[in-house]
C-alpha cells in the first residue's frame, strides 16, 4: 500500500538545507523536504508548515485544517487496515 502521511515540521537539519525533522503523530522523522522548499524563502519559514509524507520525502504543503482531516481519516482507518496503524507508530511496513 502506498500512503501519504501529514506532519509537521519542527526542525531543520543544520548540515544539509533541504532536510528537516518532521513531527508525524507525535515521532520525529527526517525528511527531505526539497520537493517543497520555495527557493525564494528563507528554509527557517519552514518550522511550523505542514507537508504530506511519502517515503522519506515531503511531498506537498498542506494547511493545518487538512492535515488535521487527514490524520483523523488515517486514524480511523487503522481499525481496519493494520498497515495503517503500524505506519502512523512509526514502524516500517
Amino acid at each position: 500500500m502506498c500512503i501519504g502521511i501529514p506532519g509537521q515540521i519542527v526542525a531543520l537539519d543544520n548540515d544539509d538545507p533541504h532536510r528537516a525533522w518532521v513531527d508525524v503523530c507525535g515521532v520525529q522523522r527526517e525528511v527531505n523536504i526539497a520537493l517543497v522548499l520555495n527557493p525564494q524563502a528563507h528554509a527557517a519559514s519552514m518550522i511550523g508548515r505542514w507537508v504530506l509524507v511519502h517515503v522519506g520525502f515531503a511531498m506537498s504543503l498542506l494547511d493545518e485544517n487538512e492535515a488535521q482531516e487527514t490524520l483523523s481519516a488515517l486514524q480511523a482507518m487503522q481499525e481496519v487496515e493494520p498497515d495503517v496503524a503500524l505506519f502512523l507508530q512509526g514502524e516500517k511496513t
